[in-house]
């Protein structure tokens, strides 16, 4: 059972904050300016009910200053595939010196785990207490800047079954910042709870899912530029073909709109 979870609010495109005070191992050199940065956390979506990380920690790295210690908002345990469709958790907030941000690390506890069919399995992430989910930042600070790096962690790719039946995490992390992030959002329709519907946007150079909310809205963001193909395929259960838009550009800064993506009725085979 877990000690403690946090039910993370829902955040409507990108909007709710929550701040927290955070210290560093070390200031800043002498003479440079610092910099505020926010580290939010968001989810691409795999086949599970639940997947609960335990964050406990959270670390940056600048190249001038070395690694930086902030607090977390409120460690524990947050489900992360509430973090889907444009909703995403501040995670934590810091000053840090004016240079390259170049890693952060998110340092887990023991109380990682995942549902699925109704039952909760626990997983580990190895060096998850140690070296923490490391993933590379590429973000040049300036002074008196304000920047917001998002980790989207995929759970679908992440978490693999080892050969003796038990979980470990390898994780994958889409990273991106304002300046980096390309969206796609649309409407599904039709939907129903029974059945459901995947959403895949692919690229000559990359892959993102999605999983609708109930009334068919998606979003995907942290897309590279490019020229991008989006199917809607519900499963084999609904009766339904799938619905293909092609030539979809993505653009930093703006959201790519699809509109309404209508799913027909499946043309049975003669």
């Amino acid at each position: 059972m877990m000690k403690k979870q946090f039910v993370l609010p829902v955040l409507v495109a990108l909007c709710a904050v929550i701040f927290f005070g955070a210290c560093s191992k070390t200031g800043s050199p002498e003479g440079a300016g610092t910099a505020k940065v926010d580290l939010r956390l968001t989810d691409a979506p795999g086949p599970f009910e639940h997947v609960y990380l335990d964050i406990q920690g959270i670390e940056f790295h600048t190249d001038e200053a070395g690694w930086q210690t902030a607090d977390v908002i409120l460690p524990g345990v947050y489900d992360v595939l509430k973090l889907r469709n444009g909703v995403d958790s501040l995670i934590a907030s810091t000053t840090l010196p004016t240079g390259t941000l170049s890693q952060v690390r998110v340092i887990l506890g023991e109380e990682n785990s995942f549902v699925i069919d109704g039952a909760q399995i626990p997983f580990t992430v190895p060096s998850g207490k140690q070296s923490g989910l490391k993933f590379n930042v590429h973000q040049e600070l300036a002074p008196d800047g304000s920047y917001t790096v998002w980790t989207d962690f995929d759970v679908a790719k992440s978490i693999v079954e080892t050969g003796n039946g038990a979980y470990i995490v390898k994780p994958v992390i889409r990273v991106f910042t304002e300046l980096t992030n390309g969206r796609i959002k649309g409407t599904v329709e039709p939907m129903s709870p029974d059945y459901s519907v995947i959403i895949t946007a692919f690229s000559a150079t990359d892959t993102a899912t999605a999983i609708p909310n109930e009334d068919g809205y998606f979003l995907m963001s942290g897309l590279p530029e490019g020229d991008y193909t989006v199917i809607a395929e519900p499963d084999s259960t609904s009766g339904l073909a799938a619905s293909t838009v092609t030539d979809v550009p993505v653009k930093f800064g703006m959201i790519s709109d699809l509109g309404t993506l209508t799913l027909a009725p499946a043309v049975e085979e003669e």
